[in-house]
Order: structure tokens, then C-alpha cells, then sequence
């Protein structure tokens, strides 16, 4: 699927439901499920790439290169997290201009003090609204490409109350940015009346945390209520970590896998599932020089 074909997807009434991935590994195991769509979470990169939390301690640059790796091994669309665009109105341009080189479907930027945190974390902080707003007018303005969709994230409700935060939501919308998210909303009743405001006139994302904010729902449910992109942006890295921690646990205990080999890939396995065949095979038609 290349990213026109994501713009014109997002027009349909059934959402698009995006898995979190964290590098070009668990892109490709997404996009052999058969996903619509992926989304780069900004958490799981400081998760996996740095063993931190997520409270603004990624860079542009790490942010970048993951996803230029991903781009570069799957054709799925990629939804990156872009936080707070890494600075001001100009920095955020260069952020976009970057993930737009990377291969970005779509460009996430929110509204959230620096350091950020997780939107479903306490504690958070929010910019004034002409500030964030000066920000995706910058970001529009940066893309080369109007097919490299800038979607618009309040963080809000935690700080300002709700009906604050869909008032945001209104002026990020008037920017003519190509999707809203209202972050960490409390209920199926706020959802709804998100919904009821926005989902006739802009693609909306709801975020699936387990143990967040807002209640764990399935993407069918949710695209009845009008929501167009659903994300379980740190599910994946929960479940890794999970297990993980039973694997360590197992050959530390018996010191072998053979008693966790069962929930395990074997060498061909692994290898069938990243291309290595193909790949090898590919390399043999270069071989003898000339063509």
C-alpha cells in the first residue's frame, strides 16, 4: 500500500487499525498480519532503544533513522510519532521535512510542554494554542507532499478538562491539518462526543493503552462510534517485554531453551520470516559480473 492509497483509506467508514512497532523487525511481523497500517510509537522507541521512559528523551535524529530502517524493509503506511515536534515552529519544520524524507504516511505533533511524557502519564504540561497552532501551520508548510498527512494530538483533558481540550481540538482542525487525536480521553461518553463534533468533517484516532486512561475498546467498536485510526501503540513492546521475561527466566532456570522451545522460532523459521532465502537468491544474480 503506498501513502496516497492511506489518504484515500482514511475516507472510509471502517477505521484502520495501526499496531505499534519499534523498528524494522516488527514492522515486517506487523505488516506479514496483514495491518493496514503501522504507527512508530515514540515510547517504544525510549522503551527499546534507550531502556527509558517516555519523557522526552528521544531525539529527531533517533526518531529519523528508526524510521528510515522501517521504511526502507516495509511498504505499509507509517504513522511516527513526532511529540512536540523537538523544539519551536522551526524545529518542528525540520522534523517533518526529516520524516517526510524517512518515508512517513503521517506526521503526529503535540501540544504538550517540554520534556513531554507520555500522554497517558500525570503530570503533563500544554503550550498556549496559538503556540501549537503556529506549529502545524509550520508543519503543513514544511511537507513537500500533501499525500504526507500531519495529524494534530491535544493532551489536554488532563490539564485543561475536557470540553478545553475539544476546543483545542477546533483550532488545530482550523489549521487544516488531515487528522485529529484528543489524548487520554476518560470515557465511552467523551468519546462519543468527540466523535459527534469532529468525525463528520476529519479523520479522528483513538489510542488503546492497556492500563491507560481511557477504556480499552476494539477498532470495530470504535469506528461505529466515528473514529477512523485506532492505535495499540505500546501493546507490542508489553507483550515482548512479557516475554522476554519468561524466556530469561526459563534458561536462567535450566540453562537451555529446549524447555521454552515451543513458544520459540527455530533457526529456519526466523529465517524464512525476514527473506533470507530471497534474499540470498538475489545476491546470486549478481554474481559473474556482467549481466
Amino acid at each position: 500500500m503506498t501513502t496516497p492509497d492511506f489518504k484515500t483509506r482514511l475516507q472510509q467508514p471502517r477505521a484502520v487499525l495501526a499496531p505499534g512497532i519499534y523498528d524494522a523487525f516488527t514492522a515486517l511481523v506487523a505488516e506479514q498480519a496483514g495491518f493496514e497500517a503501522l504507527y512508530l510509537s515514540g515510547a517504544s522507541i525510549a522503551y527499546t532503544r534507550l531502556g527509558r521512559s517516555d519523557i522526552g528523551l528521544t531525539t529527531a535524529t533517533e526518531v529519523a533513522d528508526t524510521l528510515a530502517r522501517i521504511t526502507e524493509r516495509v511498504s505499509t503506511p507509517v504513522i511516527v510519532d513526532a511529540d512536540t515536534g523537538f523544539g519551536n515552529a522551526l524545529n518542528t519544520q525540520r522534523t517533518v521535512r526529516a520524516f517526510e524524507r524517512a518515508g512517513a504516511a503521517m506526521v503526529q505533533l503535540e501540544d504538550q510542554t517540554f520534556p513531554k511524557r507520555c500522554g497517558h502519564l500525570d503530570g503533563k504540561g500544554v503550550v498556549p494554542v496559538t503556540e501549537m497552532q503556529g506549529k502545524l501551520r509550520a508543519a503543513l508548510d514544511a511537507r513537500h507532499s500533501p499525500q504526507t498527512l500531519i495529524l494534530a494530538r491535544t493532551d489536554a483533558v488532563a490539564v485543561e478538562g475536557f470540553e478545553a481540550a475539544l476546543d483545542r481540538a477546533e483550532a488545530y482542525a482550523d489549521c487544516g491539518v488531515d487528522a485529529l487525536f484528543i489524548e487520554a480521553v476518560r470515557s465511552r461518553e467523551q468519546m462519543d462526543a468527540a466523535c459527534a463534533r469532529f468525525a463528520h468533517r476529519i479523520p479522528m484516532l483513538a489510542n488503546m493503552v492497556e492500563g491507560g486512561k481511557t477504556p480499552v475498546q476494539s477498532s470495530d467498536l470504535l469506528g461505529e462510534i466515528g473514529y477512523r485510526i485506532v492505535i495499540f501503540p505500546g501493546g507490542t513492546t508489553r507483550a515482548v517485554a512479557h516475554t522476554l521475561q519468561r524466556y530469561y527466566a526459563s534458561l536462567h532456570q535450566h540453562h537451555t531453551t529446549a524447555p521454552f522451545k515451543d513458544e520459540m522460532l527455530d533457526f529456519d523459521q526466523l529465517n524464512v520470516l525476514i527473506g533470507t532465502p530471497e534474499l540470498l537468491a538475489l545476491g546470486k544474480t549478481y554474481e559473474g559480473g556482467s549481466a
